[in-house]
């Protein structure tokens, strides 16, 4: 944050128009005075995310220097001109209430000129040696009767805000380019994730559109009862969690041989290597009180996994070796303004795999075998992303071609950030990242090689010479946190319906796949009987009894994006057909149950089943 403080005679104010669409509500327009007061003009800038913190720290230095030119009067400007770095207007205006509200409780005649306006004014500096001052700080502690009001920041993630890197976009050919020189032509979403990436503007300026449609659709919901990015999963976001969980662990331990463990969520601040570990770890801890041991909840599951790896015999010939959790839940104080529905929450579930490697060589062939598994996922649900390298510079000189490779096999640009020194444990990483139809990025599949913590863990593996050798380390979440890809399913679904697309999830992953409709209270007998038969199938079916219009029964079912709605009348139950409206291509065809089973069990194939814990009959569902 950055001040310039004027002691003044007097400043008059007068706001003129507004500045920002959000700018702050005010009644009137008129021009209002302020004499013999310390005029704060004030910048919060990024990294500043801390409110509380922040503005504790403003009215700290606001306090110091109105008590040097001795005055109670303090009037707040914000002038975002002071800084090249701001905030977002959303924290930056919380952070000038809070501290006005701090130096009023502090016995200060405080106010703010109007957040969010052009304004004019008349200022009157009094000239002596004190009345011009400027500050630069950060955020400090708000100390009260609990103790510290403020989340756990690591080391790693103050160096992180500090982290001189740069950006390019790499071609196919290896070719890296300047991102305000390169033709993004027809990669407008890359050019988004560029974007996004370099002005690092995470908050979002209104509600993400996932967050409606989960609501709309009885998928997941805000937890009041919790903290402010804890959510409750309702019965069909769950079955959409628990599918993605079920898919994601089999391709970790049945196709990459993981070996599967469970570890607790909590762990001890003052463990030797844990504490070393989290201050090479960019997160925010939540912290837990348990007698005379503080205790922080994991936001991975890596404390764990390396602990079981110190405790491990292994030798050369078990390499590369897998362990797998999925980790119910990880949790990660993020900064209250950045919070964003499901793609940015403080406790999520992490599919979380770490591969012991022999040697670089090693590393770099699962690291790539990760990069086209990571692709793989994608497809699966439907997903397009981009691409993102992260990369310390000796290594990528010594590996570009290697890189290009990768590029190659995803079959576009990508974007490349280059950094000299390492804020963290990594030398290199690689992220397909998600861009929203609010043009932000989200990391979904994630692999980084880690050349620190097998010795901050003591990790050892015994080499084909009989010596102890240190092996690297790849963390991989092959598809990112269950409910960031919850989010970027809904988000895709808005993109489609922005360009007037209909909306879908994908079959195995729709909570229901199939609706029974029976044009009358004639047909109800055989409509169940139908819906019966297919329910002994591979597929989630229901039964609309409802007594309703088969128009609304039909919008209600369309609403819910079903994929298959099957309406049977006096002519179905005569031909023996099923007249079936499908979603996917707005086509109607008749088929016989047999074969809409067939043709569903065909396009599922492969992927994990559950059954859908809400009745089959609509009518006695509760209403959410």
């Amino acid at each position: 944050m950055r001040i310039l403080t004027i002691h003044a005679d007097f400043i008059e104010v007068e706001p003129v128009k507004k500045a920002i669409a959000d700018a702050e509500k005010i009644e009137g327009k008129e021009r209002k005075r302020y004499e013999e007061v310390l005029v704060v003009f004030t910048a919060v800038e990024a990294g500043d995310e801390d409110v509380a913190g922040s503005a504790n720290a403003l009215a700290d230095e606001v306090e110091a220097v109105a008590k040097q030119v001795k005055t109670k009067h303090v009037l707040l400007y914000p002038l975002v001109h002071l800084t090249s770095k701001p905030s977002t207007p959303r924290i930056a205006q919380s952070v000038v209430n809070e501290a006005e509200e701090n130096l009023k409780g502090r016995g200060y005649d405080a106010h703010h000129s109007p957040f969010g306006w052009y304004k004019a004014y008349t200022l009157k500096c009094k000239g002596h040696p004190l009345s011009e001052l400027s500050r630069e700080f950060g955020a400090r502690p708000v100390t009260e009767k609990g103790g510290e009001k403020k989340p756990e920041v690591s080391e790693s993630l103050k160096k992180e805000a500090e982290l001189k890197s740069r950006f390019y976009i790499m071609d196919l050919h290896g070719e890296l380019h300047e991102i305000d020189r390169f033709n993004f032509g027809k990669y407008d979403n890359l050019k988004k994730f560029a974007t996004y990436e370099t002005k690092k503007v995470r908050a979002y300026e209104k509600e993400p559109p996932h967050i409606k449609i989960m609501k709309e659709h009885g998928l997941i919901d805000f937890e009041p009862g919790s903290d402010p990015g804890n959510f409750r999963h309702l019965p069909k976001g769950k079955l959409i969690k628990k599918l993605l969980e079920d898919e994601i662990t089999d391709i970790c331990v049945n196709r990459c041989g993981a070996l599967e463990v469970e570890t607790p969520i909590m762990y001890d601040f003052e463990h030797p290597a844990l504490k070393k570990y989290l201050n090479r770890f960019p997160a925010r801890q939540y912290v837990v009180l348990s007698e005379d041991k503080r205790l922080f909840l994991r936001f991975a599951a890596c404390f764990g996994q390396f602990l079981i790896a110190h405790d491990l015999v292994i030798s050369y010939k078990q390499l590369p070796m897998k362990m797998y959790e999925l980790t119910r839940y990880s949790f990660r104080r993020e900064q209250s303004g950045e919070l964003a529905g499901l793609k940015r929450l403080r406790a999520f579930t992490m599919p979380d795999m770490h591969t012991f490697a022999a040697d670089i060589g090693q590393a770099k062939e699962e690291f790539e075998k990760q990069f086209d598994i990571g692709l793989g996922w994608l497809g699966e649900l439907g997903l397009d992303a981009e691409v993102g390298f992260r990369i310390q510079d000796d290594f990528f000189k010594e590996n570009k071609e290697w890189y290009v490779r990768m590029a190659k096999r995803f079959g576009r640009p990508i974007l490349v950030e280059l950094f000299k020194e390492r804020y963290a444990y990594f030398i290199t990483k690689f992220e397909f990242n998600f861009v929203d139809i609010m043009e932000k990025a989200s990391a979904l599949t994630t692999v980084q090689i880690d050349v620190e913590n097998a010795d901050t863990y003591d990790i050892n593996y015994v080499d084909r010479d009989g010596q102890k050798k240190r092996p690297l380390i790849l963390h991989a979440s092959l598809s990112g946190s269950i409910e960031r890809n919850i989010y970027a399913l809904l988000e895709n679904e808005a993109l489609k319906m922005a360009k007037g697309q209909k909306a879908m999830l994908p079959l195995w992953l729709s909570p229901t796949q199939v609706r029974v409709i029976p044009v009358s209270e004639g047909q109800k007998e055989h409509a169940r009987k139908i819906m019966e038969g297919i329910d002994k199938a591979r597929v989630r079916v229901d039964f609309d009894d409802r007594d309703e219009t088969l128009g609304k029964k039909i919008r209600d079912a369309q609403k819910e994006w079903i994929p298959y709605i099957v309406v049977i009348g006096e002519k179905e139950i005569e031909s023996k057909k099923l007249s079936v409206s499908i979603r996917k291509n707005d086509e109607k065809k008749e088929m016989t149950a047999a074969e809409l089973v067939k043709l569903i069990e065909e396009e599922t194939g492969g992927k994990p089943f559950e059954r859908l814990s809400l009745p089959r009959d609509i009518s006695k569902r509760p209403i959410i």
